[in-house]
């Protein structure tokens, strides 16, 4: 495979930009370092592709391009398209409501900022040790969000899904000796006369 060095390198400077501008505070910033990152993304996956080819169309001999790392590369330029323009609409909503682009800490911000290690140790230790076991939300509630029917619970309810399991009834033998399931008063459909 024969890749040049030339796109490998760009593509490496475009990520360290591209991350590089995205840890700023401005959404500007933010949404630059997005673009960039999608330029790399696309650069990496021109290079996945390897040696060119002719174009992948059914029935072309010889040597043919990839044709994963095209469809790849134009969804990343869908993706990168939507979020830019979502990204867009956020700045300049900011820039009408407060004249900057800039994302400000707020309360709890500096609350997390000015929190000392002891009270992240505290509050890592209150865990209850009766929940440790809990697996939903609705252990020990009395009311639980599911509730199970059964052929019994609803006259109109018909439960005459296959199972796996043998049939639990007994088996009676009919006329021509051979052996029949008996049939139960919650197998009758309701007006059903007993055979």
């Amino acid at each position: 495979m024969d890749v040049s060095l030339v796109l490998i390198i760009v593509m490496a400077v475009l990520f360290g930009c591209g991350v590089y501008a995205m840890l700023e505070r401005s959404l500007t910033r933010v949404l630059i370092g997005f673009l960039l990152l999608g330029n790399a993304v696309n650069l990496l996956l021109l290079i996945v592709m390897g040696r060119p080819g002719r174009a992948p169309f059914y029935g072309t001999d010889g040597d043919v391009s990839d044709p994963l790392p095209q469809a790849l590369t134009l969804t990343a330029i869908v993706i990168t398209f939507a979020v830019s323009a979502f990204l867009l609409a956020l700045i300049y909503r900011s820039w009408q409501l407060g004249k900057a682009d800039t994302v400000e800490d707020d309360e709890t911000d500096i609350a997390l900022r000015e929190r000392t290690e002891i009270e992240e140790d505290l509050m890592d230790d209150e865990v209850d040790l009766e929940d440790e076991d809990a697996t939903t939300d609705f252990v020990g509630v009395a009311t639980s969000p599911i509730r199970v029917l059964h052929a019994k619970d609803l006259d109109g309810l018909v439960d005459d899904a296959p199972v796996d399991r043998p049939d639990p009834r007994p088996a009676s033998v009919d006329d021509s000796g051979g052996a029949r399931p008996t049939e139960t008063d919650d197998d009758r459909n309701p007006g059903e006369e007993p055979r």
